[in-house]
């Protein structure tokens, strides 16, 4: 199987099992989402879904929350991944929001990463999600999925040389889909240190380059151990 017979094999697969996939991070606007896909970083969609209700309660929108306080904000995040430095990301976000945009999540990428805290992927989150654009936001499970089924080559290794990979070889219509079907197959499916090949539709064909991976690196210290 040719690389592009395996993205049509995966890509087919994916838009028959899941053809209305999006993000699993729930919000009420594009400024909550880009909240709510700031705090995701290093953390889980579920544990970001139960603190950003009550965040979002008390500031709905870029005005209110330019109006707090850090360790005000602070207090409503401080369960999810480094809740300082994202809670200064958060006040100082919405503040130049107002001050620069009326309020308004800006639609171009550029515009998006000049917002603190903000970074290549959660722009291209937001950009997919809220705006239809077609791109590829690459977190950890998007960068282990695409390697594993041997999406891209070795050579892709760091996040925008992968992202550049799939959006080379993805169709336009199915970029930002994509984005979801990976980062889910990696989420419940293709995991980390436990991946479950068993239930996975792509068993047969998978090529399972691990290298790199936390598994890799567990085999070989069992295989050391058991050596000697």
């Amino acid at each position: 199987m040719n690389k592009k017979e395996r993205y049509e094999y995966v890509l087919d697969h994916f838009r028959n099992s899941s053809p209305d996939v999006t993000t699993e991070l729930h919000f009420g606007s594009t400024f909550q989402l880009l909240v709510a896909t700031l705090l995701s970083a290093q953390c889980t969609d579920k544990r970001i879904n139960q603190v950003t209700p009550e965040l979002f309660r008390a500031y709905p929108d870029a005005k209110a929350m330019a109006q707090a306080e850090v360790f005000e904000v602070f207090e409503y995040i401080k369960s999810v991944s480094y809740p300082n430095s994202k809670a200064r990301h958060l006040v100082e976000m919405s503040q130049m929001l107002v001050e620069n945009f009326d309020g308004e999540v800006p639609d171009e990428r550029s515009k998006l990463e000049k917002l603190p805290g903000v970074g290549r992927k959660t722009a291209n989150v937001v950009q997919a999600v809220a705006f239809g654009r077609p791109t590829m936001a690459v977190d950890t499970h998007v960068f282990r999925v695409s390697h594993r089924l041997g999406l891209v080559s070795k050579s892709a290794n760091n996040p925008l040389l992968v992202e550049k990979e799939l959006m080379k070889n993805i169709p336009v219509d199915l970029i930002s889909k994509a984005h979801h079907w990976l980062i889910l197959h990696g989420r419940y499916v293709c995991t980390s240190q436990h991946p479950k090949c068993d239930e996975c539709d792509f068993n047969d064909i998978c090529p399972k380059q691990m290298v790199g991976s936390k598994l890799s690196a567990t085999r070989q210290n069992k295989t050391k151990a058991s050596a000697t």
